[in-house]
């Protein structure tokens, strides 16, 4: 099935972290007008984006951050200890504001609503069944945007993406916790079982999904996955980062939530509750997007090759 013809877009991105830039730069590099909105206003943006200071914790600043815009990608998150308190603020500001607004809204989601699926390939049709506070949570806010669609509220499409991996990508457990470590020689963290199949998603292709959904509103009102290459278990991963960089990796696995690489243990004891994903295949398929918009996931191994040479770059100037 094809989806509809493209849109002129005037957009307004809510969210200046890897996800929120390189989707800014994927939208200037289509030809759309693009508002970067984030607390400072301030810092680097891709050429062609503007940068403006908002605050979507509230309705009124969230009217204010969006307005003149015919779509609004929504990429914003919070310190992941806060997440369960704030996100739903965010939420209700971010859907009244577009509600008053009449801009149709792009939500960057995770695959936490799902929860424990014992190794099931995850498809757009598989059950929510979270039991994780996070897991719950999300799982209410989509619902949410859903029954905002489904009342003509507002005009809504989510996109999940699988755990981050490329450029710019720091806090991911394919990122600051690898490719410093596989470059220098020092320790490289794996965590859980790293025998288990476990997708990661491109950030250029989270990215260019959801400049996809802004483009498509014939893909209105419904959750879909955004374009994956097809996983392989995370050592399998290190063996080609090993060949890449030209030495062993000294792999460090992590049987419990604890701090390492980036990630402090504030946020280890946060994410404690989410660790079943180390301890099962955690396998995302996104064909239905694929075939319905014609985007493929850009293959691992470029991914890889990319990543690489952003850190060596990222390390040089440290």
């Amino acid at each position: 099935m094809a989806y509809g013809d493209l849109l002129d877009l005037r957009a307004r991105l809510v969210g200046a972290g890897p996800a929120g830039s390189t989707l800014a730069g994927e939208l200037i590099r289509r030809g759309h007008e693009v508002h970067l909105v984030d607390r400072t206003g301030a810092g680097p943006a891709p050429e062609g984006v503007t940068r403006v200071k908002g605050d979507v914790g509230t309705v009124d600043g969230a009217r204010a951050a969006i307005k003149g815009a015919a779509v609004v990608y929504h990429c914003v998150n919070v310190a992941y200890h806060l997440q369960v308190e704030v996100m739903p603020v965010v939420q209700d500001a971010v859907v009244a504001a577009v509600e008053a607004e009449g801009a149709r809204l792009v939500v960057l989601d995770t695959l936490y609503p799902y929860g424990e699926t014992h190794g099931a390939v995850m498809t757009e049709d598989t059950p929510w069944g979270a039991t994780t506070a996070k897991g719950r949570m999300r799982a209410a806010l989509d619902e949410k945007y859903l029954t905002a669609h489904r009342e003509g509220r507002a005009r809504v499409v989510m996109g999940r993406s699988a755990d981050f991996v490329g450029p710019h990508v720091l806090n991911s457990t394919l990122g600051g916790a690898v490719f410093p470590g596989a470059l220098t020689g020092t320790e490289v963290c794996g965590l859980g079982d790293i025998d288990l199949p476990h997708s990661y998603t491109d950030i250029r292709d989270v990215a260019a999904g959801l400049a996809t959904l802004g483009e498509h509103p014939d893909g209105d009102g419904r959750v879909w996955h955004l374009p994956t290459a097809p996983a392989l278990t995370t050592r399998e991963v290190f063996r080609l980062i090993e060949k890449k960089v030209g030495r062993p990796l000294n792999v460090v696995t992590k049987s419990e939530p604890e701090a390492f690489g980036p990630f402090d243990q504030v946020f280890m004891d946060s994410y404690a509750e989410l660790f079943y994903q180390h301890s099962e295949p955690q396998v995302m398929d996104s064909s239905a997007m694929q075939e319905a918009f014609g985007v493929k996931p850009i293959p691992l191994d470029t991914t890889l090759d990319d990543t690489i040479a952003w850190y060596r770059g990222f390390l040089a100037r440290r």
